[in-house]
Parts: C-alpha cells; sequence; structure tokens
C-alpha cells in the first residue's frame, strides 16, 4: 500500500486541538495521519468521527477505530458533513480538519485514474462506488462544456484547442485511459509549460468535475463552522487556488461579520463570528524537500467567537 506522508501535520494538530476531552471530526481521513496524531494528544474521555468518501480510506479507519475506542468512522462526501456528524451522535465539535485534494495513494494506484504519470483506466472518482467515470463524462459532454470545465476549473489557457481534440478523438475510439487523455492534451498544446507537465491543468479539472469538489466545499464549510462550539477550530488545508478561493472568502465572511446596510439607523461595527488563527501558512523548506507533494499546500485555521 501506497504510504501518504499528512502535509503542515504539527501546525495543524497544534492549532486545532484546544480542548483535551473535546469531540473533533476529521472530515477528509484519508490515511489518518492528521487523525492519529491529534489522537495523540487527547484524552481518555475525547471523541473522534473520521469521515472519507473513499472506501479504502474509510476501511483505514475503521482499522484505527479497533485500536482505539475513541474513533468513529462514517463514509461520505464534504458536503454531508451536518447529517453525517449529527448521526453520529456528534451535534458540537471542539474542532474540525478538512485536508482536500487527492492522497498519495489514491495518485500512486493506476487503478484509480487520478494521475497523468501512470497508465490506467480514466476514473478518478473519489468513491468508486457512486457518480460517472472521467472517460464517461469526456466522451459524452459537449465540447462545449469540455471548454468551459478545462478552462474554469483547470486555469487551462489552451481550453478550447485541448475540448476540439477531445471531441475529435472520441468520435474515432473513445478514450479509456490516463494515456489516451495525456496523448491528447499533449498534442494539443502548441507549446509544452516548462514548470510542470502540460496535462497537469486538464486532469485538475477533469477529477474536480467528476468529484462536484468545489461545490461539496462550500456546502461542508458551512456545516463545519455550525458545528463548531464556541472557542472551537477550523483548519482546512488546500492545495489550488480554486479551493483556496472558496475557504478564504468564507473565513474573509466570518472574521468580518455580518455586513450592516448603510440606510439602515443602525449605529457600531458588526460583530465578527470568527477570528484567524493562521491566515494562510505554507510548509517550510525542510518540509517541501522532504515531500515535494507538500510544496503547493496551504492552511488556513479560524476560531469560532459567536
Amino acid at each position: 500500500m501506497s504510504t501518504h506522508e499528512p502535509v503542515l501535520l504539527h501546525e495543524t494538530v497544534d492549532a486545532v486541538c484546544t480542548h483535551g476531552a473535546g469531540q473533533y471530526v476529521d472530515a477528509t481521513f484519508g490515511r489518518g495521519g492528521h487523525s492519529r496524531a491529534l489522537l495523540g494528544r487527547l484524552l481518555a474521555e475525547a471523541r473522534l468521527l473520521a469521515i472519507d468518501r473513499d472506501p479504502e480510506a474509510v476501511a483505514a479507519a475503521r482499522g484505527l477505530s479497533e485500536e482505539d475506542a475513541r474513533v468513529t468512522v462514517r463514509q461520505g462526501r464534504i458536503g454531508q458533513l451536518g447529517d453525517i456528524a449529527r448521526g453520529a451522535g456528534f451535534d458540537h465539535a471542539a474542532g474540525v480538519m478538512l485536508d482536500l485534494g487527492v492522497s498519495s495513494p489514491q495518485l500512486d494506484d493506476p487503478s484509480r485514474g487520478f494521475s497523468f504519470r501512470h497508465d490506467g483506466p480514466l476514473d478518478m472518482r473519489m468513491n468508486p462506488d457512486e457518480g460517472i467515470t472521467a472517460a464517461q463524462w469526456l466522451n459524452s459532454a459537449p465540447e462545449s462544456e469540455l471548454e468551459e470545465v478545462f478552462r474554469r476549473l483547470g486555469e487551462e489557457r489552451y481550453a478550447r484547442r485541448i475540448a476540439r481534440s477531445v471531441a475529435a478523438r472520441r468520435v474515432l475510439q473513445p478514450l479509456a485511459t490516463t494515456v489516451d487523455l495525456v496523448d491528447v492534451v499533449v498534442s494539443a498544446q502548441p507549446r509544452p509549460d516548462p514548470f510542470k507537465h502540460s496535462a497537469t491543468r486538464v486532469f485538475q479539472a477533469v477529477r474536480i468535475r467528476i468529484n462536484e469538489e468545489l461545490a461539496d466545499l462550500e456546502r461542508g464549510l458551512e456545516q463545519a463552522f455550525d458545528l463548531l462550539v464556541v472557542g472551537g477550530r477550523l483548519a482546512v488545508i488546500t492545495f489550488h487556488s480554486l479551493e483556496d478561493r472558496i475557504v478564504k472568502h468564507a473565513f474573509g465572511d466570518w472574521v468580518r461579520g455580518p455586513a450592516i446596510p448603510r440606510r439602515l439607523p443602525v449605529t457600531g461595527i458588526a460583530k465578527p463570528r470568527a477570528q484567524h488563527v493562521i491566515k494562510s501558512l505554507r510548509p517550510g523548506a525542510a518540509e517541501a524537500a522532504r515531500n515535494p507533494r507538500s510544496r503547493s499546500a496551504l492552511l488556513r485555521v479560524l476560531e469560532k467567537c459567536a
């Protein structure tokens, strides 16, 4: 099994752990690096809810729950966080952790189809038991939709050319493997990117579209914040600008508090609902050198005030 080194491990756990006997939620368990470190700080009466949509991650979480009775495991999406937590008996939390993106085991398993570096089926589903595969979407979506997704979710400058190439290729033979998609993307780009693999942005865009990651994140952030007790903390690790923009905007709204319309006869300043604990933090040079996949990570931590 591929290993996964948790990013910004100590910084995240140090920031989110404020109550040794509290209830905590790891809404993106992965392989449990952050959860295990957090459990090492918690008292015997504390509780941890481990959630993930990936069946393999859920299996890893259940293994941890067999070792530690404080752990409760549920399968589900970030956007279902509120219902999952209440169903598991967690009606409040002292802290919630979200480590977004794709884990190393997912990237390193060719059968999952997440990586352009391995030949495998074009799947890309976080939960292989739900939704359509990347191949099904790529082979059926209108060319205009392909272009819009490549441009908006991948920030791909050659979105139109790539969409046109995908549409032309699938007429001759449907795309079935990651190599098929890489070949189409590379052939459609007039100039290679000198700083990253040419297929990076398209693979990101397709993965986000297949898993509805951004909409799921927006729902999950609201539910995570609602779950927090006053003084509770929400820690989020992002890996690209699209998801970080959502987190930054939500955190900013809570820190500023509700806006007061100018024309209302109300004086004073709106009371903020939260305060920044860590406004933004990237891995240090040593971690980035040890774990290259951490280089794009960004940690934000918020504390609920009201």
